[in-house]
């Protein structure tokens, strides 16, 4: 029997037909419309009579915010896999506005809604969550009605979303189109070619240190140019968001992030004082890298440098076959799934100009699918990351049959069952090892994701953090910007880099989303997460998998503190935790260390 040769050109058209000029997308965004107004209507006429039979209502407009919510999602996904499939195309950029402007007035309805919900008298409201049509879904709806108390009226939340259309997320619009035609100037074999950002970014991996640093100049000149551009955007944004901060009466910027990732602070400052306190081995990773790269430091630009003389490229078809061995291993319904997606071209890995950079997982509720954005040139990351989007794939897959309002999870544990799935791999990937040298290889190419993770999100977030205190004073200038970022940096890596990359508060994306605050402590939480559930996962052997599935499904409808607790028996407010979570990344190191100590 022939095996199935695997395209890595992902397939849009089974979702809509025609790419960004498809009529059966317009037709799809015309009936969301007509489905967000619907229930705008239901919300407008409804006025609940603190009774018992409020559940009718209450239970067809629930059916109504479902409906409107899968088809805003199915639209959201289908405009986002456009843009980065291909950055020049411009229809796709006016129908990611069209999408803003009906998510705007989608939560703009949902604004009334969640009065609505206030209005309704405890007593009454206890009751109406014992109802079995609303049982399930009372975590989310007790979630949505302290939210809206603790809001401005319906009126001014309504405002506020209509301005932030042409508003806050026209700035975060703004960033994409200014990066989507950015264009890095690069000589390879006697010839200059204009890099995408995306192909750039992909070149600090290359082995050859001239290579990077060429590129690395040449990027902060590029980054340069717009920084001043890019600093009026994200000081628009950020402006934005702190003038409603401050009309809410909200005076920590890290209420509405940990109020979206449903956690406590402690949790996140446990986290961190843990992290910081494992940075000795980090540092000592940091010192012999740049010892067997011949230097006295490490610079921004090396940090993702390989190991050791680069291995012959995996194809994509091997790649593939590998994470579906390496899966099946784990479970059968997570090797299943991916064996899914490969064969129905769920994947867009394509190494081609015009693309985005980075990657993502997206999930169409209409269609139940899930498409995978990336670009595969055939490294080992590229591997890890293919599984880290597939877990993302898994972690909706999971949710089949769990009513669309409990599977809204927060991005924190969005990152848990990717991390899941590429540490499955990476860990098999460093086990079947041929000889040291490749072991060595594998084991740095891990770790390099540990730094990234435990350090570079760490600046990121200690940035984020004072530049956020720094601009309620008034907009920040791009010089102090790059002195933030810088200072940031060096706490974060303990000073252990030669040269950094101050202008990375414009070259990061996660700066100017708008959809999430602080999009980055998330990731961290994530990945060590992960690891917490990944050990357990290990003692337990290959039945596990429906335990995993089990807490998969509880993401979006507890507390993270409550998951722990619930699915771990661990406090996440404690160390001992997190100890633990952070064991493995360091254990790895010290492997690293002493297969390398004579070198």
């Amino acid at each position: 029997m022939t095996a199935i040769t695997y395209s890595d050109v992902w397939n849009l058209a089974a979702i809509f037909k025609g790419g960004s000029d498809s009529p059966e997308f317009a037709n799809h965004l015309q009936k969301t419309e007509e489905f967000i107004q619907l229930f705008q209507t239901k919300v407008n006429q409804w006025v609940p009579q603190n009774q018992i039979e409020d559940k009718v209502v209450l239970h067809e407009l629930l059916v109504d915010f479902e409906t409107a919510a899968k088809k805003l999602r199915q639209a959201g996904a289908f405009v986002g896999c456009l843009q980065a499939q291909n950055t020049e195309d411009r229809k796709a950029n006016q129908l990611d506005s069209k999408v803003t402007s009906l998510s705007a007035s989608f939560q703009t309805a949902l604004t009334g809604f969640d009065n609505l919900l206030t209005s309704i008298e405890d007593s009454i409201w206890i009751q109406l969550l014992k109802d079995e049509s609303l049982k399930e879904l009372s975590f989310v709806l007790n979630e949505r009605r302290e939210r809206a108390k603790d809001k401005l009226s319906k009126e001014e939340e309504a405002l506020i979303n209509a301005l932030g259309v042409d508003g806050y997320h026209s700035w975060g619009q703004l960033y994409d189109l200014i990066v989507g035609k950015m264009k890095i100037p690069f000589t390879e074999n006697g010839e200059e070619k204009l890099l995408s950002v995306g192909q750039a970014s992909n070149k600090f991996s290359n082995p050859n240190r001239e290579i990077r640093a060429e590129v690395f100049k040449n990027w902060e000149h590029a980054w340069g140019e717009q920084a001043d551009f890019l600093a009026k955007t994200l000081n628009h944004l950020s402006g934005f968001r702190l003038s409603v901060y401050k009309k809410r009466g909200w005076d920590d910027v890290l209420k509405e992030p940990l109020s979206i990732s449903r956690m406590e602070k402690a949790t996140l400052e446990t986290m961190w004082t843990v992290i910081t306190e494992s940075k000795d081995l980090l540092v000592q990773y940091l010192n012999r890298k740049a010892k067997l790269l011949g230097l006295e430091k490490l610079s921004w630009y090396d940090l993702d440098a390989p190991y050791g003389k680069a291995g012959s490229k995996v194809s994509y078809q091997e790649g593939a076959e590998f994470i579906q061995q390496q899966f099946s291993l784990f479970g059968e319904k997570l090797s299943a799934f991916a064996q899914k997606a490969f064969e129905e071209q769920w994947i867009e890995g394509e190494d081609r100009p015009g693309k985005a950079p980075g990657g993502f997982c997206t999930f169409f509720p209409e269609s139940n699918q899930s498409r995978i954005f990336m670009t595969y040139s055939g490294t080992p990351s590229n591997i890890s990351t293919l599984a880290h989007e597939l877990g993302h794939g898994f972690h909706s897959f999971a949710m089949k049959g769990v009513h669309y309002l409990n599977r809204n999870y927060a991005m924190n544990v969005a990152e848990t069952a990717s991390t899941f799935a590429e540490m499955i791999v990476a860990d098999a990937a460093v086990k079947n090892a041929k000889d040291e040298e490749e072991r060595l290889i594998l084991l740095d190419d891990k770790i390099q994701r540990t730094v990234a993770l435990l350090m570079n999100i760490h600046a990121r977030f200690l940035f984020e953090t004072s530049f956020y205190e720094e601009r309620k004073q008034g907009p920040v200038a791009t010089a102090r910007l790059n002195e933030l970022m810088l200072s940031a940096q060096k706490e974060a890596y303990c000073h252990a880099l030669d040269e950094y990359h101050p202008l990375f508060w414009a070259s990061k994306l996660h700066f100017f989303i708008t959809g999430v605050p602080f999009y980055n402590f998330p990731y961290t939480f994530g990945y060590l997460f992960s690891l917490g559930i990944y050990a357990k996962a290990l003692a337990e052997g290959k039945g596990y998998e429906e335990k995993y599935i089990a807490l998969l499904r509880d993401t979006a409808s507890m507390t993270v503190e409550d998951l722990a607790e619930k699915h771990l028996q661990v406090d996440l407010s404690q160390k001992d935790f997190w100890k633990q979570a952070v064991k493995p990344c360091l254990d790895d190191i010290e492997e690293f260390l002493e297969l390398t100590k004579d070198k």
